[in-house]
């Protein structure tokens, strides 16, 4: 067993998980999305990003893209809560929830695509 890919596959599936679990819930209600799980999901993506920098191939040139997608997707996110709380002074509105789970849920969807090629570049690999 690889320790470099177990370690690879670790981050790549933990930040999945960290995303889901903000993401879930009703969208527009902040009770349900907790700013530490944006954090730490934001935190473990860019983790997973500096991981994905050393594949020279380009099944690593698409892991790297989604990577990339997913960390601007979740800044974006973390951007919009920190203005609406500490810059408007309005706090956690319905529609500023809304706009901050849609952007989680873009960073869901780049690593859902980033597990799925983890999964086909394992299948396809020869032993």
């Amino acid at each position: 067993m690889n320790l470099e890919k177990v370690i690879f596959g670790f981050f790549i599936v933990f930040a999945a998980t960290l995303n889901f679990g903000f993401f879930i819930g009703d969208i527009d209600n902040p009770v349900h999305h907790e700013i530490y799980e944006l954090f730490a999901a934001v935190v473990v993506n860019l983790i997973a990003t500096v991981l994905k920098f050393g594949d020279r191939t380009q099944i690593g040139a698409i892991h790297l893209a989604t990577s990339l997608v997913a960390d601007l997707q979740l800044l974006a996110a973390a951007m919009v809560w920190g203005y609406a709380v500490h810059v408007t002074g309005a706090g956690l509105t319905g529609s500023t929830m809304s706009s901050i789970v849609s952007l989680s849920g873009g960073a869901l969807f780049a690593n859902i695509v980033s597990v799925i090629i983890l999964i086909a570049e394992t299948i396809m690999q020869r032993r």
